[in-house]
């Protein structure tokens, strides 16, 4: 055993010795290893980086993710007697308005006793819905009266992480039908044992099943049954003849039958006669029961709509527009109407109801309009105003229902006031100008005086400014502290990727060092600023009451510029070293990376942008002069890019499934597979056991390109998901990432592996064109593999190695250890781009309503949110898996520390996440709100998880599993 002092991969930027030991060496024959403490700087440097960018990523969700519910509120009521005694709310899962108001070519409507309800007997319009447009937060903005509360993001449809007050909590008894996803929800916010709900099974949401309208036919037989019961049941009826009732009918089929055969279908279309139908025997039955006392109301809406392609998510309007009628007790009769209507979109016409009074509003307005038509306290977290228009009542009762509603919002602004002023130092708070204590008690005062003399249509006014200041106050309070995060984060930001580009320089580049003239600051004096700093932001934070959360982010830029001041020595080498620097070198590269950077930021909102990319990127080989030493291929890298290019041109939803298509890409990577496997027998034998392996292998593609053929015709004549389809896609799944490490670890016998392997899963997971993605993609890797090469060999570096014959699993020799150079900043870009391209290339998560049901049918198609989405963000990582094993064997081809490059790769990644963070935007709609915070939260997520599967994929790349091993025999 030999000991050795080795530096590092050493930058030559100038030609000069480094001046120390970086670190220790044992090297014996072609094995290397680190040293004890060079192996613990490496590790203890991973983890602090990891760290970090957890807090990070952790962050915005402190800054923008934080429930906005208050609670200690004194619920409010109209003290006048409401003109209903119960209500029944109808909710059509998943109905579009325009499905529904829009009439057959034969001038009748496919929702007939609606229909004449809206031209007879109620008020209607469009209840216009929030991003996200799903299930749960869509029954949360109508039976609670607020918008989705950003921190359930981690929960699913499931339940709202925070406690809620709700009109089902505030009545007297509420009786719920439907799905089991939706209602136990609101029994377990609710106080006490007033609200029952009645369930089917989870397994009946079934995307494969004959007839989902089934499911809307139980909950209608159950309410029937439900009140013929009662009949005969004294303590029953006794209940529900009491006041403040609610019945509750939640159907889900219209939403079922719109993700399995699209909203155009005739399953669709249908479905919507059958909940007509259903509602219509719903009232004959509820109005018998009651025998026709006039004291019930009805509201008939939906929670979300759908778009053309089966998906729900986005702000589409096909998805934010849904249906809203309401009749019965307290609420207008149908109004004809003689004027233009103001409202600029075509729908009056196109559903031909102009001649009718058309009244919209929010989502969430319809929680305060229920609980005033019963008499019930608004939800105290509600945020929506009153719809007074469609009020069949006094103007004393809409006035006093009207401050009843800003009594009820004027609670919540002051609680959140009081929370925000308790855990503020007194001079540093600044209360909301506009709603001061005083301007409170002006605006109470005014309302009841104006009341008192029964001027209530100036009464109404100043109620409803009260409520739009109170509304803004709300916001103001919720971000008080958002500008104080967001510089704390910014501070650690900027110190972390400072530091990063220091270890770079420090480690890899040989700059003139003169420890006797360096004027750092000492150690000690430093340490003690620090100290300082520390305990002065604690004790702040500490009499600010402020969450544990906001000790890390503030605190976190100390160590972090601790340790940039530390090597503040490196900056001042550099600057030495400056008049030696290829000056004009170095900034071509810096300006050629900045302007990729930027196009990369770009493609978040346009992918075109990526085409763009691609397309100059296809020049490289040219503009490089790599095209005159290797024409073949140079020639690919061009064909390869262009083809790639192609994809994000391609539509990110609405795409009609292609089964023709999964299956012309299986043959592709059969051809291709076939194509490297003859090229490679021509040079060197396989060994029977790989070639026995690439054999099964391939013919499992072949079986995954058909079975979503198999599947996909199944599912069309609705004869559900074939078991033994099911069964071959799960046993896929789960062996996608073991096969491959059967196979020989020489270089590209283990990538062709790890293709074929993961491209079987991809099959399954396709419907269409992005089924052509990874064999495209794994070309373009094959090339730009090869074409680094011949970089390498163009460069001068000698000792270059034969790509055939490389072994993953191979020591490492030291003498072929090469210097870091300009070039691998190109790499580094080179890699980030592809993952970008590998994210967003077949805008399988551009958007929440991208996400089709469809992709996972071989797999399930009863309805389970956290599976489908886990099976979705597994067909994300596969082009992930694929460029990172790229980044991997080039890499080992070069031969360059892998540490090195990943730096610069962190560098160019934290950049783009920083430059993301001053885009994160909490006004405009909720569309460009979600997608600010989106944007950053994909780049935060992808550098966490690039740090985490570079060591994922060394080991897939480098490690062989031995299933059995044949034993020498030893005799006596």
């Amino acid at each position: 055993m030999v000991e050795m002092v080795v530096d590092s991969s050493v930058l030559p930027l100038i030609h000069q010795q480094d001046s120390g030991p970086r670190c220790f060496l044992w090297v014996d024959s072609t094995d290397v290893t680190y040293g004890p403490s060079c192996k613990m700087r490496m590790i203890t440097f991973f983890v602090v980086g990891l760290t970090v960018h957890v807090v990070f990523f952790l962050s915005i969700f402190d800054i923008y993710f934080t429930s906005p519910l208050v609670h200690g509120m004194t619920p409010q009521a109209t003290r006048l007697t409401p003109p209903a005694s119960r209500l029944v709310l109808v909710v059509a899962d998943g109905l579009r308005a325009d499905s529904f108001f829009t009439l057959l070519p034969n001038g009748s409507s496919r929702a007939p006793y609606l229909r004449s309800v809206i031209e007879e007997k109620g008020t209607w319009g469009v209840s216009h819905t929030h991003v996200p447009t799903e299930s749960r937060p869509g029954h949360v903005a109508l039976i609670a009266g607020f918008y989705e509360d950003v921190s359930a993001v981690a929960k699913g449809w499931k339940e709202n992480p925070v406690d809620f007050d709700s009109v089902f909590n505030e009545s007297r008894h509420t009786w719920c039908w439907g799905s089991p996803d939706i209602l136990p929800m609101f029994a377990k916010g609710a106080s006490g044992d007033h609200v029952y709900i009645h369930t089917y099974p989870a397994e009946e949401e079934d995307f494969a099943s004959t007839d989902a309208s089934r499911l809307d036919s139980w909950v209608f037989t159950q309410v029937k049954s439900f009140f013929q019961s009662a009949k005969s049941n004294s303590s029953l009826r006794a209940s529900l003849l009491e006041d403040e009732n609610i019945f509750f009918l939640h159907l889900l089929g219209i939403d079922t039958n719109g993700h399995a055969h699209r909203p155009m279908s005739q399953e669709y279309l249908d479905n919507i006669g059958l909940v007509d139908t259903g509602v219509a025997e719903l009232v004959s039955i509820v109005e018998e029961f009651f025998g026709y006392d006039g004291r019930t109301s009805y509201v008939f809406t939906s929670d979300h709509g759908m778009t053309n392609w089966g998906s729900h998510g986005a702000g589409h309007p096909s998805e934010t527009l849904t249906p809203l009628v309401v009749w019965g007790a307290g609420v207008h009769r149908a109004r004809k109407v003689t004027e233009p209507q103001s409202y600029n979109d075509a729908y009056l016409q196109d559903w031909k109801l102009e001649h009718l009074r058309r009244v919209d509003v929010n989502q969430a307005d319809i929680a305060p309009l229920m609980a005033s038509l019963i008499g019930v306290p608004i939800p105290v977290n509600s945020v929506g105003v009153l719809p007074l228009l469609y009020l069949n009542n006094s103007d004393q009762f809409k006035a006093e229902s009207m401050y009843t509603n800003a009594m009820q919002v004027l609670e919540q602004f002051k609680m959140k006031m009081n929370q925000k002023k308790e855990t503020t130092l007194s001079f540093l708070f600044t209360p909301y100008q506009l709603l001061t204590e005083s301007k409170q008690a002006e605006f109470i005062h005014q309302a009841r005086i104006l009341i008192q003399l029964e001027k209530y249509e100036d009464a109404i006014s100043l109620c409803q400014s009260l409520i739009s200041h109170a509304l803004e106050g709300l916001v103001y309070y919720h971000t008080y502290d958002r500008f104080f995060l967001g510089c704390s984060v910014v501070m650690g930001f900027v110190g972390w990727t400072s530091y990063v580009v220091l270890v770079i320089l420090k480690t890899h580049a040989s700059l003139n060092r003169r420890p006797s003239l360096l004027k750092q600051i000492p150690g000690h004096t430093l340490g003690r600023l620090c100290m300082c700093a520390t305990l002065m932001i604690t004790v702040f934070l500490l009499i600010q009451r402020s969450p544990v959360t906001y000790y890390i982010y503030c605190l976190l830029p100390v160590p972090v510029w601790y340790a940039v001041l530390k090597e503040s020595g490196t900056l001042t080498d550099l600057i030495r070293s400056a008049p030696s620097l290829p000056l004009w070198k170095c900034f071509g590269y810096f300006v050629l990376v900045t302007f990729g950077i930027e196009l990369l930021v770009v493609s978040f909102f346009h992918r075109t942008m990526l085409t763009v990319g691609l397309a100059v990127l296809s020049l490289w080989p040219l503009l490089s002069g790599l095209f005159g030493k290797a024409k073949f291929r140079s020639l690919s890298w061009f064909l390869g890019c262009l083809c790639l290019a192609a994809f994000p041109l391609m539509p990110v939803v609405g795409r009609e499934p292609n089964i023709h298509l999964v299956t012309c890409a299986g043959l592709l990577t059969l051809f291709t597979s076939a194509c490297y496997l003859w090229s490679s027998q021509q040079r060197t034998a396989l060994h029977i056991s790989d070639r026995q392996q690439f054999v099964a292998q391939m013919l499992h593609v072949a079986v995954c390109a058909y079975v979503p053929s198999l599947t996909h015709s199944s599912l069309q004549q609705k004869q559900g998901l074939p078991l033994l389809n099911q069964i071959i896609s799960w046993a896929t799944l789960a062996s996608s990432m073991l096969v491959p490490l059967l196979s020989s670890t020489r270089l590209f016998h283990r990538l062709l592996s790890i293709f074929l392997s993961l491209t079987a899963t991809y099959l399954l997971l396709s419907t269409g064109s992005e089924a052509l993605f990874p064999p495209v993609l794994s070309w373009l890797m094959f090339v730009w593999i090869n074409i680094e090469q011949e970089a390498m060999h163009a460069q001068g570096v000698s000792g270059r190695q034969e790509l055939s014959t490389i072994d993953f699993s191979a020591k490492i020799d030291i003498t072929k250890i090469r210097q870091l150079k300009l070039d691998d900043i190109r790499r580094s870009y080179f890699f980030v781009f592809f993952i970008i391209t590998a994210f967003f290339g077949t805008g399988n998560i551009a958007s929440i309503n991208s996400f089709d049901p469809a992709s996972v049918y071989c797999f399930l198609t009863v309805f389970n949110p956290f599976i489908m989405g886990g099976l979705m963000m597994w067909k994300v990582i596969i082009p992930f898996i694929i460029v990172m094993c790229t980044f991997e064997t080039i890499q080992v081809a070069t031969q360059l520390s892998s540490r090195s490059l990943f730096l610069i790769v962190l560098v160019i990644s934290d950049l783009m996440a920083l430059h993301f963070f001053f885009l994160v935007q909490d006004y405009g709609s909720w569309l460009d709100i979600g997608t600010s915070i989106s944007h950053y939260v994909i780049v935060m997520s992808m550098t966490i998880f690039l740090m985490l599967l570079s060591v994922v994929t060394h080991i897939f790349t480098s490690r062989r599993l031995i299933l059995w091993r044949r034993f020498k025999m030893h005799f006596p």
